[in-house]
């Protein structure tokens, strides 16, 4: 028997502690890799909706509703004031709408300045951007690929024609499968031109996003809020460093329970380390694809994911093996040669 084929198959004679150990490690293989994928996906999410594409932090509504982004409409005029607050270098509004859009009964139609696009992170792939009252729109790129669109296509809008000038591409991965009209269009489509849905705000250079959102919360806190100020931001990521330290304290608990079924084990603990890992990750990227999309969270698997969780695998494995090692060189060769 090779030695290749020895360090393989001896881990494997005793399969009950070799099940075991396997199992517990690879719990907490699982446990790193899926909260790990979640917890990306969230941070990355997150990062989208503060950043708010070209945008420092974005106001909606004081209170919940029924729109698309799960406010109540604010009125327009609330684009001057925010415009007019010291630090703000610029403020689009958008205005979000659940209609009929192409063969679709019920879709999101937004409805944005076409000078504000730049904001809303588009950019155009082809075409050009739609102008302001016109039945034109630009599709993202996903939806148009979807639907078989393309520029210069005709698309009904609650039951009017619009022409397709443009498709737009962007690294908001929600507005990939959009469609947008001038924000002047859907308050006519809505007969309802004096309502927005959100304001996108760009701070001046040199000035601080988050005394800019504070200024206004300040000013205006009582009627709108600053949904994706900064200081949201750090209290998200507050809430994902609890998590992820969770996520520490699980996985290294499950993966020493593994540990000490090695160390009691075998000398070969490395490939079993191994083996947990490769199962472990494989049930936790499969598992948290499948399960991550019908909780609302898309999962964000980096390289940094799976080095961490078969680092951690490895180190268990190095430390699990040192102890029958270290055994092993102070047992006598006549010993040794008896238990063979």
């Amino acid at each position: 028997m090779s030695f290749l084929k020895f360090i393989l198959k001896n881990p494997f004679r005793r399969k009950t502690s070799a099940v075991l150990a396997i199992v517990g490690i690879a719990i907490g293989i699982i446990v790193i890799v899926a909260l790990g994928g979640i917890t990306d996906g969230l941070v990355n999410t997150f990062e989208d909706t503060i950043h708010a594409g070209g945008a420092d932090f974005s106001i909606s509504g004081k209170e919940t509703g029924d729109s698309a982004y799960g406010t109540n409409t604010i009125d327009a005029s609330w684009t001057d004031k925010i415009s007019a607050v010291q630090g703000v270098e610029e403020a689009y509004p958008i205005y979000v709408v659940l209609t009929s859009v192409g063969d679709d009964y019920m879709n999101t139609l937004i409805g944005i300045d076409p000078a504000g696009t730049a904001l809303a992170d588009i950019s155009m792939k082809e075409g050009r951007i739609m102008e302001d009252g016109e039945n034109e729109v630009i599709l993202g790129e996903i939806y148009a690929d979807d639907n078989d669109y393309k520029v210069g296509d005709t698309i009904k809008i609650d039951g009017e024609d619009f022409e397709i000038v443009g498709i737009y591409e962007t690294g908001d991965s929600s507005m990939a499968g959009g469609v947008f009209t001038s924000i002047s269009k859907v308050g006519k489509l809505m007969d309802d031109e004096d309502s927005i849905s959100n304001i996108y705000v760009k701070v001046a250079k040199g000035e601080d996003p988050q005394t800019v959102a504070d200024r206004i919360d300040a000013k205006y806190g009582d009627n709108i809020t600053t949904i994706t100020s900064v200081m949201e931001m750090e209290q998200m990521a507050d809430m994902l460093n609890m998590l992820q330290a969770s996520t520490w304290a699980i996985s290294l608990l499950a993966i020493i329970v593994g540990g000490l079924g090695i160390i009691n084990t075998m000398l070969e603990s490395l490939v079993i380390t191994i083996v947990s890992a490769i199962i472990g990750s494989l049930i936790g990227f499969l598992g948290c694809t499948l399960l991550g999309p019908q909780m609302g969270i898309d999962p964000l698997f980096t390289a940094k994911i799976f080095i961490q969780a078969f680092a951690i695998a490895v180190v268990v494995g190095i430390i699990g093996g040192l102890y029958p090692a270290i055994k092993a060189v102070k047992l006598p060769p006549t010993e040794a040669l008896r238990y063979e």
